[in-house]
């Protein structure tokens, strides 16, 4: 080694070989943090506790739900989005794209909102122990994956961040994946519940639900009327009653967990056998409500039906198909998909149109 060639100048062009995107060897670092925007915003985390039980002469803690949260320097809007993501997933889906660029989560945030970001109880950060939970359901699949997010057979599917033959890719994909309890009438309650406790500490909030949280967001409202300003569903699990594959039974319409309705019930058959409109859900009345769905997705399907039973039960339920909008290409994931910033335009507008904007959750 040359006398210049001191450790201090050995570092000094690694560090710069780094700062390029590449070391000595020439090798190419995984680093999207390079090319990721620098923002200033304010966040944490924090739980909403769970149930304390008995097992085994010990004290647990059954169903947890991780909370994390973002904040702009300024806070422009009324109330504070929480984003609830679906079923087997974690809150992550709401924060990257598969391919690195911004989610959701940052995009409702340079918006001037606060935002929440939760893990449903029994999923990602909110653990789940068979002892506490009850049973697992079954684990989550390549093939239920690539059902669910690959529609083959429709060719207007054109937005999905990478090819469904890269293997990586869908590796890096599956892995946030996990089970759900194997009770969805249980796990909804357990959602709602939770919910309900995060409501009454952080007031009033806008909710946002994408697929099996959806039936979450029709039981938060009617647990908290007045908390929930608006919703929005994306592609809600559905339709009314429907025996959804390894997951379960919508026993009560448009959820698997009871409702409060008006007049009150006491079975879920008896919701089965009354005549649409005979029951009301009254936390629901005059809730706005926007239920979105995609132009190449099998989900899309289940929304017309829970509209029109959400409408029928005395609810303010509008669909926004994207297509109508001009906005195209998407499947079930169309939140992560490649035009996900225009996917959300069209939620944000609708949002601005409905809500107030002077802040009112501090800042």
């Amino acid at each position: 080694m040359p006398a210049s060639a001191t450790p201090w100048r050995v570092l000094a062009l690694l560090t710069s070989a780094i700062d390029k995107g590449y070391t000595m060897n020439s090798h190419q670092p995984y680093a999207p943090w390079s090319k990721t925007p620098a923002r200033t915003v304010r966040r944490g985390h924090f739980w909403i506790p769970g149930d304390r039980i008995e097992h085994n002469g010990l004290t647990c803690q059954r169903g947890p739900m991780y909370v994390e949260w973002e904040a702009p320097e300024t806070i422009s809007q009324a109330y504070p989005v929480v984003l609830m993501h679906g079923g087997g997933f974690q809150g992550t889906e709401w924060f990257d794209t598969p391919d690195g660029r911004p989610g959701w989560a940052q995009r409702f945030v340079e918006e001037g909102y606060v935002v929440l970001v939760i893990d449903r109880p029994g999923h990602g950060r909110s653990p789940f122990h068979v002892d506490t939970l009850g049973e697992m359901g079954p684990p989550f699949s390549y093939e239920g994956g690539q059902q669910i997010y690959f529609p083959g057979s429709d060719k207007r599917h054109t937005q999905w961040p990478f090819a469904a033959e890269d293997k990586q890719a869908m590796d890096e994909f599956i892995a946030g994946y996990g089970p759900l309890p194997a009770d969805l009438a249980f796990s909804q309650t357990l959602d709602a519940d939770r919910m309900a406790a995060l409501l009454d500490r952080i007031g009033p909030a806008i909710l946002v639900t994408h697929s099996a949280s959806g039936p979450d967001g029709w039981l938060i409202a009617d647990r908290r009327p007045g908390q929930v300003k608006a919703i929005v569903a994306i592609e809600p699990m559905g339709p009314p009653f429907a025996h959804i594959p390894d997951i379960g039974l919508m026993a009560w319409g448009i959820t698997a967990a009871p409702l409060g309705f008006e007049p009150p019930v006491t079975c879920a058959e008896a919701v089965r056998q009354t005549r649409p409109g005979a029951l009301k859900l009254p936390a629901l009345a005059e809730l706005p409500i926007l239920i979105v769905t995609a132009e190449a997705s099998e989900f899309a399907a289940a929304s017309p039906p829970t509209a029109e039973f959400l409408n029928a039960a005395g609810a303010a339920a509008e669909l926004l198909h994207l297509p109508d909008l001009g906005v195209h290409g998407n499947g079930h994931g169309l939140i992560y998909e490649k035009n996900s910033d225009e996917a959300l335009q069209p939620v944000l507008q609708w949002l601005q149109k409905c809500m107030p904007t002077q802040s009112k959750c501090g800042g």
